[in-house]
C-alpha cells in the first residue's frame, strides 16, 4: 500500500507549501524511494488556464497538455519526474465530475452531498495518482489556508483517508507562520497555536510542523510550540528562509525532517544521498562570473508569472559557472518611450518570455529590434518569437505593417496567424495547443548545434503560429526556419544566420529545464550573453576546469535580482 503524506498551510498563503512537498520528495527521494507529488487546489475553476498571472502566477502545463498550478513545476524540478493532469486536481474538477454522475443517475437516486459523495471523489482522485503510479509515497499539498470555506471538503477527505489507511500510512505535515515582530524583538508563536486549533477543530491533528521564519526557531520556543500544539519537540521544524530554494531540503536533512517521517510511516531505507544536491548549493553560493540578462515583460510586479524561466536561468547559471542577475523591464515603458536602448542598455542579453494581450505589444517588439540590430543575444519565447517575426518582417523586409491577427485582424502582411484549428473555438479553457509535441531540428543550424540532435519534444501554450504564407519571404532576408512539427508543417524555431545568437521557439523550454540538467537553450543562451559581456564569440568556453562543468542531478540554482528597471 502506497504511504500518504498531506502538506496543509496556516496562518498566510505563499508561505512555500508547494517548496516545502517538493524538498520532502526530494529528501526521500535521495534514500532511494519512488515518490511523486499532487496539488489540490480549492477554488472552482476547472483548471489555472483562464486565470490571470497577477491572481493565481504561471500556468505549468505537462506534457499530456494539462494547464497546471505552477507548485507543479517546483514537483518536476525536484523530484525529476513527468507528471500529468491527475498531478493536479481542483475544486472545479471535481464538482463538474459529482455533477456529471449526477445527471448520469449513477448515484442511483440518491441525495448529492459534500459528504460523502464530493469527499469520495477528493479520495479516488488521490489515490488514483498514488495506485497507478505505483509509488512507494505519495505527497499531496492542499492549497489554501486552513480555515478557508473551500478548502472544507479536501480537508475532510484526508481526514477520512487517515481512518481508511491507518495512522502508519498517512503522515499529515502542518506549514505555519513564527513571525518576528520587530516593535517587541521577539518572534510570536500565538499564529502556530491558532493555525493549529484550526486544524484540529476539524478532526486533523498534525504530526510534524513546519515553522516558516525569518530567525532561528529557540529550543524554548520549540519546547512551547511542541505543548500547545500537541507535537513532540523534535517534530518542530525550523524552516528559516534561504538564499536559493535548492537549500530548503538541506535544512530540512539537517532538522531530521526526513528520519522523523520515515519513522512515522514505519519505513526502512538506506542513508540519504545529498552529495549531488551540496555540490549545486555550493555552485550557487560561489560562482566565478555573472551576467545580466532582461526579461521584457508586463507581469513583472508580480515574478511568479515568470517562475519556470526564473528557475530555468537559475540552472543555465549552475551550468555556466555564473551568477545570473534578472533585470525586469517593463514594456509598456519601452512602448511609451518608442526606443529600448535606455532600458535594455548594460543588459547583456534579452530575452521575451510568452504571454497575451496587446498591452505593451510594441514594447516588446522594440526590444526584440534593438538585440538584433545592437548583436545582443537575443532569446524569444512564444509571443517572443511572435514578436522578433513581426519586428523582422517590418525592418529587414519591408513589410512595414507586417502584425500578428491577433492584435490587429486586419494587417495586410499576418506574419503571425491563427491556428486554422483554432478559428472555430468558443471556449476558451483547455482549448491552446497544449503539451509536448515532437520537433525536427534542421541540420546545419544554431538550434541543431544546441540541441545536438535531429528530433526533440517540447510543451506548448499557444492558439497564434508563424503564418507559412510569408516564411519563403522572411528566409530570403535571413530569418531561418530551424525546427518544424513535420506532422502540420508548423514553425518552431526560428534564428538570424548573421546575428551572434538570435533564436526564438513557439514552445516553452522553461518547462523542462531541470537542476543540473539545464535546458540546452537556456544554458547556451546564457553561455552567450556571457560571451557578449566579454567581447569572445558564442560558443567559446570559459568554464572553469574543476571538473564543475558536468551535470547535475535534482536540484540547481542561481541568485536572480529583482530590480526592476524601465
Amino acid at each position: 500500500m502506497p504511504k500518504h503524506i498531506f502538506v496543509t498551510g496556516g496562518v498566510v498563503s505563499a508561505l512555500g507549501k508547494g517548496i516545502a512537498s517538493a524538498s520532502i520528495g526530494y529528501l526521500l527521494e535521495s534514500r532511494g524511494l519512488s515518490v511523486t507529488l499532487q496539488k489540490c487546489d480549492p477554488y472552482l475553476n476547472v483548471d489555472p488556464g483562464t486565470m490571470s498571472p497577477f491572481q493565481h502566477g504561471e500556468v505549468f502545463v505537462t506534457d499530456d497538455g494539462a494547464e497546471t498550478d505552477l507548485d507543479l513545476g517546483h514537483y518536476e524540478r525536484f523530484v525529476g519526474k513527468q507528471l500529468s493532469q491527475d498531478n493536479n486536481v481542483t475544486a472545479g474538477q471535481i464538482y463538474e465530475a459529482v455533477i456529471s454522475k449526477e445527471r448520469r443517475g449513477d448515484y442511483l437516486g440518491g441525495t448529492v452531498q459534500v459528504i460523502p459523495h464530493v469527499t469520495n471523489e477528493i479520495k479516488e482522485r488521490i489515490s488514483k495518482v498514488a495506485e497507478d503510479g505505483g509509488v512507494d509515497v505519495l505527497i499531496t499539498e492542499i492549497g489554501g489556508t486552513v480555515g478557508d470555506i473551500e478548502s472544507l471538503p479536501f480537508l475532510e477527505a484526508i481526514r477520512q483517508m487517515r481512518l481508511d489507511r491507518g495512522k502508519e500510512n498517512v503522515l499529515f505535515i502542518h506549514l505555519t507562520l513564527v513571525p518576528y515582530i520587530k516593535t517587541a524583538g521577539e518572534l510570536k508563536t500565538k499564529p502556530t497555536q491558532h493555525s493549529v486549533r484550526a486544524l484540529r477543530d476539524i478532526g486533523i491533528q498534525p504530526d510534524i510542523l513546519v515553522c516558516r521564519t525569518e530567525r532561528p526557531l529557540t529550543d524554548d520556543l520549540k519546547r512551547k510550540i511542541a505543548l500547545f500544539c500537541n507535537v513532540e519537540m523534535g517534530e518542530v521544524i525550523d524552516a528559516r528562509d534561504v538564499p536559493s530554494i535548492y537549500e530548503v531540503p538541506l535544512r530540512f536533512h539537517e532538522d531530521g525532517l526526513d528520519e522523523i517521517v520515515l519513522e512515522k510511516l514505519n519505513i526502512k531505507t538506506g542513508p540519504a544521498d545529498l552529495s549531488r544536491m551540496e555540490a549545486v548549493v555550493e555552485r550557487v553560493t560561489s560562482p566565478s562570473r555573472e551576467v545580466s540578462i532582461a526579461i521584457c515583460g508586463k507581469y513583472i510586479d508580480l515574478q511568479d508569472s515568470y517562475k519556470s524561466i526564473t528557475e530555468a536561468f537559475a540552472h543555465a547559471g549552475v551550468e555556466n559557472d555564473a551568477r545570473v542577475n534578472l533585470v525586469w523591464v517593463d514594456v509598456e515603458e519601452i512602448e511609451r518611450a518608442k526606443d529600448a536602448s535606455g532600458a535594455l542598455e548594460g543588459c547583456h542579453g534579452v530575452l521575451v518570455p510568452g504571454g497575451f494581450g496587446e498591452r505593451g505589444i510594441e514594447g516588446k517588439i522594440e526590444s526584440a529590434g534593438y538585440a538584433r540590430r545592437e548583436a545582443v543575444p537575443y532569446f524569444g519565447i512564444c509571443l517572443g518569437l511572435h514578436c522578433a517575426v513581426i519586428e523582422f518582417a517590418r525592418n529587414a523586409c519591408g513589410l512595414t505593417t507586417a502584425h500578428s491577427t491577433e492584435f490587429d485582424p486586419d494587417t495586410a502582411y499576418p506574419v503571425i496567424d491563427l491556428l486554422p484549428e483554432q478559428k472555430s473555438v468558443v471556449n476558451m479553457g483547455g482549448t491552446m495547443r497544449l503539451g509536448g509535441y515532437d520537433c525536427h531540428v534542421v541540420e546545419g543550424t544554431k538550434a541543431h548545434e544546441i540541441y545536438g540532435e535531429n528530433e526533440v519534444r517540447e510543451r506548448h501554450r499557444h492558439r497564434y503560429e508563424y503564418n507559412n504564407e510569408f516564411r519563403s519571404t522572411l528566409e530570403s532576408s535571413g530569418l531561418v526556419s530551424s525546427g518544424i512539427h513535420v506532422d502540420a508543417d508548423l514553425v518552431e524555431i526560428v534564428e538570424i544566420t548573421d546575428h551572434p545568437w538570435f533564436v526564438c521557439c513557439q514552445f516553452h523550454p522553461e518547462f523542462r529545464s531541470r537542476p543540473g540538467v539545464a535546458h540546452p537553450l537556456f544554458r547556451e543562451f546564457v553561455k552567450a550573453a556571457l560571451a557578449h559581456k566579454s567581447g569572445e564569440e558564442p560558443g567559446s568556453s570559459g568554464h572553469r576546469s574543476d571538473g564543475a562543468d558536468g551535470p547535475l542531478e535534482h536540484a540547481a540554482g542561481s541568485k536572480v535580482d529583482g530590480r526592476a528597471r524601465g
